[in-house]
């Protein structure tokens, strides 16, 4: 117990806190940027079990922000690696080691022997498919994405919360930019999973208020954390029109300037401004939709028209508008 004297100690925590880390197992889905971290510190907590999901191999651009592994680990496995390294650090914590990726074949059976699970995945099929499977196996799990400088974190699917699919519906974008795409500061994705494995030993211990129904979103140049609740949307009916998403030219829309509410989705630190554009940034359209109330027409803008039109698409899945518009070139 010495190894936990600094937790134990703390009143809200105990030695009952310890135990029920000591009883938990939690899969780990991802072993990168955010899975570093969070394998790390529940670790380090002295918990039960750990499944390690991961079919990648350690590659020298892992190792400005993924700190589990190192110069020797290059080529390994990153599962194999990751357990290593918590074997060392804290050999009374079982590492159970899946070193491929998780598919729709394998998915429930490995998560069904898991009482959480934790997404540190980059792309939206693996995320849909973990919130799809938790759902059908009944088992919360904790989520967290990053954007550049920017990050979220969230709980979904604790005893009856809203689901990620409930929150964001499944978007038919052919390819979302990733770290490689745009980048990432180091530091966001480790403080991200230090968010969640905080979050995690949470619901475990059952100490404070876990992030369920709410959605944490924070920017790491501003040092800026705001939270939103939310709650589980209303199954459409019949009666609701779908959604119709328009192309518009640089040419039509320059002609009826005044007929559109224009919202620019490029991040702010990109220029030039367009004239009379609002700017919400694409990462954040989601969360600030109450700001599109308008008797205009609602289109969209970006550098080039790309992210115009996944804006234009994403928004269409909420079925709250009836015709959104995407200019699909510079203006």
């Amino acid at each position: 117990m010495s190894r936990y004297i600094r937790q134990t100690c703390l009143a809200e925590f105990g030695l009952e806190g310890q135990k029920r880390l000591k009883d938990a197992s939690v899969v780990v889905v991802g072993a990168g940027g955010m899975g570093c971290p969070v394998l790390q510190y529940l670790a380090a907590a002295g918990l039960g079990t750990i499944g390690i999901v991961d079919g990648d191999t350690v590659e020298e651009s892992n190792l400005q922000r993924q700190v589990l592994f190192g110069t020797s680990t290059l080529g390994k496995n990153k599962a194999v690696a990751a357990a290593a390294f918590i074997n060392n650090l804290n050999p009374q914590v079982f590492a159970e080691v899946y070193s491929y990726r998780l598919t729709s074949d394998n998915a429930s059976s490995i998560l069904s022997k898991h009482d959480f699970v934790i997404d540190c995945t980059d792309n939206f099929e693996t995320r849909y498919l973990i919130d799809d499977c938790c759902e059908a196996l009944k088992k919360p799990w904790i989520y967290g994405a990053i954007h550049r400088y920017e990050a979220q974190v969230a709980i979904f699917n604790y005893h009856g919360s809203p689901t990620y699919r409930q929150l964001f519906p499944e978007q038919s974008i052919e390819k979302i930019p990733d770290c490689a795409d745009n980048g990432v500061l180091g530091v966001l994705p480790g403080l991200t999973g230090m968010l969640q494995a905080t979050e995690c030993i949470k619901l475990i211990t059952g100490i404070g208020e876990p992030l369920v129904g709410q959605l944490l979103v924070f920017n790491v140049l501003k040092m800026q954390f705001v939270t939103f609740s939310f709650a589980a949307k209303k199954p459409k009916t019949s009666s609701n029109s779908q959604c119709l998403v328009h192309l518009l030219s640089a040419s039509e829309y320059k002609d009826n300037v005044e007929r559109y509410l224009l919202i620019d989705v490029r991040e702010l630190n990109e220029v030039p401004d367009f004239p009379m554009a609002k700017r919400i940034p694409l990462s954040e359209l989601q969360l600030r939709i109450d700001e599109l109330t308008t008797d205009k027409k609602i289109a969209f803008v970006c550098r080039s028209g790309n992210r115009s039109q996944q804006a234009a698409a994403m928004l269409a899945k909420t079925n709250r508008f009836n015709q959104l518009y995407a200019i699909y070139e510079a203006l």
